[in-house]
């Protein structure tokens, strides 16, 4: 009788040990770093409502489309990385713009075929077809545990009752303002007689109120059919751009695999395309583990990281697009051996200039603005979001009687064949331009695990998103937190233009004229550039950790 008891207890105990091993318990709290102290507080509102990390990110995402306007909102797109601790599922659910069917290759082009910056970033015609509403629609009825309608709310109030614009946001207005006069109804919601409101200035949105409503009372078709499609099919046709209702009809989220790799130990998920961002971050990485990094100078460190992004970034340019579109190598691109061969053309004694993977340098243009959230619940499931409109304030249009500033996302297709986007990332026929298909991104959504802890991170910085997040999980392996992610100071490279750009206080003054030995050249952009928002779960104690950026004005915390 002993031999039997003795096996029904071991067999009950692998249960309990197998149990344990496939569903761990969560951190008991619920951490939350965004952009901005109203989408943080949000969250929690809507997690003291009883809902769960992903009820949380649609009061977020919706949150920061109302009170950070220039980053986001219901006229754009972005990525939602989700983990679903219960089953150890994840999925990015791609909200990504997708261009308007009536796009062509050379709408951006003049007669003799030059590029026109203007038209693919300025008014209704730079404008793809939103995802943002359908998204978080979707997060709502498959992942969350309340209806869309309760976790909006927090957001309708804020575009109803308004609230104290920032400094940021009145910088961000200046950056913008000449374009958002060309719009009467841009300017009469955002500016006050043509000038950038003064401090303190509260800004209410009242239509954009009106089309939360009805996305939350309707859902997806609340946004994409009804009053709201008409209202923005007219305006953007009357402005001169391109849209039709069937367009807007036909939008619908992706669910697709997250791009995973390992990095010395850290197993990483992050976007996959057509966000380029976790491909070339795990190529950059594989690139990089050939090398005891620990072991080396800091000059020498920061040469293999900038020869890495170098060869990262020219594959995204060769080779990356929408992959419902063409065919893209990702296995290939991210194989050892691949990495191999590309690090065996790296030397440690000197840049090999850009030239030397491909012939065309053309000159660099400059622009920037998204959005990031993190978080965490108690009971360990996990978003990353990055969303945007891309410039401040995207086109700088909104359709009347909806309060819906439209992104200008189609400047991030390659309008011609090496031609720089405002963020001088050149591109070929993988990111060309066709009817419905979606623009390549860098936006870059991130889960981080090494079996102890667990991070959620991500960065707006358009070309730039994907450098800071490979600092910052060079900083993770190197066992750091949180707070210091978000503050590494921060340099980049992206094949095209050959210089080193990096931030005031980026590099130190040693370091560029050591790494200017080395054949390198820089270029200081004139401002801190990035907006990390992250949080970390350590699993054996419980403890939860999250910062938000010291560049920014977001709000980081855990309850």
């Amino acid at each position: 009788m002993l031999k039997p008891l003795r096996t029904l207890f071991i067999l009950t105990a692998l249960l309990v040990v197998s149990a344990c091993a496939t569903v761990p318990s969560g951190p008991g709290r619920t951490a939350i770093a965004s952009a901005h102290p109203l989408a943080t507080r949000a969250g929690f509102e809507i997690i003291d409502r009883g809902g769960n990390a992903f009820d949380a990110a649609v009061a977020v995402s919706a949150a920061l489309a109302v009170v950070e306007p220039a980053g986001s909102g219901l006229g754009g797109g972005g990525f939602w990385l989700l983990h679903r601790q219960a089953d150890d599922y994840q999925v990015m659910l791609d909200g990504r713009e997708k261009a308007p069917l009536a796009a062509h290759r050379d709408m951006y082009l003049d007669a003799e075929s030059n590029f026109i910056p203007e038209r693919s970033k300025d008014g209704a015609l730079a404008a793809g077809i939103p995802g943002t509403p359908a998204a978080l629609a979707l997060l709502a009825e498959k992942y969350g545990r309340l209806p869309l309608s309760e976790s909006l709310q927090p957001a309708i109030r804020y575009a109803q009752q308004g609230f104290v614009i920032d400094e940021r946001h009145r910088r961000l207005l200046r950056f913008r303002r000449q374009v958002l006069t060309a719009d009467p109804v841009a300017a009469d919601i955002f500016l006050e007689n043509g000038a950038v409101p003064q401090r303190g200035a509260i800004l209410k949105q009242p239509d954009l109120a009106e089309t939360l409503e009805k996305l939350a009372e309707s859902g997806r078709e609340g946004f994409y059919a009804g009053e709201t499609a008409a209202k923005l099919v007219t305006g953007v046709q009357a402005a001169g751009g391109i849209w039709t209702l069937e367009d807007l009809a036909r939008y619908r989220v992706v669910e697709r695999r997250p791009v995973q790799g390992e990095y010395r130990g850290i197993r990483i998920s992050s976007a996959a395309l057509p966000s380029s961002g976790g491909i070339v971050l795990l190529e950059a990485l594989q690139i990089l583990a050939g090398y005891d990094l620990s072991s080396l100078d800091n000059i020498t460190r920061k040469h293999l990281i900038v020869e890495a992004l170098r060869r990262a970034y020219h594959d995204r340019a060769l080779y990356l697009g929408d992959s419902d579109f063409i065919e893209v190598p990702v296995e290939r691109l991210l194989d050892a051996d691949y990495a191999t061969g590309l690090r065996s053309a790296i030397r440690l004694d000197r840049s090999l200039p850009s030239t030397y993977l491909s012939d065309d340098l053309p000159e660099d243009p400059e622009g920037r603005h998204t959005t990031h959230f993190s978080i965490i619940d108690s009971e360990g499931n996990r978003v990353a979001a990055t969303m945007s409109i891309n410039f401040p304030f995207g086109s700088a249009f909104v359709a009347p009687g909806t309060g819906v500033l439209l992104n200008d996302e189609m400047d991030d297709f390659a309008s011609r064949p090496g031609a720089l986007n405002g963020y001088g990332l050149t591109g070929g026929e993988a990111n060309a331009i066709a009817p419905g298909k979606h623009m390549l991104s860098s936006m870059s959504p991130t889960f981080l695990d090494d079996g102890e802890r667990v991070a959620v991170l991500g960065t707006p910085g358009g070309s730039r998103i994907i450098s800071m997040l490979l600092l910052a999980v060079l900083d993770f392996a190197a066992e750091n937190g949180p707070e210091s992610w978000v503050s590494v100071p921060r340099f980049h490279h992206q094949y095209i233009p050959d210089v080193i750009q990096y931030e005031p206080g980026g590099l130190t003054t040693e370091e560029i004229e050591q790494l200017g030995k080395l054949g390198h050249q820089f270029r200081e952009v004139s401002y801190r550039y990035g907006n990390m928002q992250a949080v970390q779960w350590h699993r054996q104690t419980g403890r939860l950790d999250a910062a938000s950026d010291p560049r920014g004005l977001g709000r980081a915390e855990v309850r």
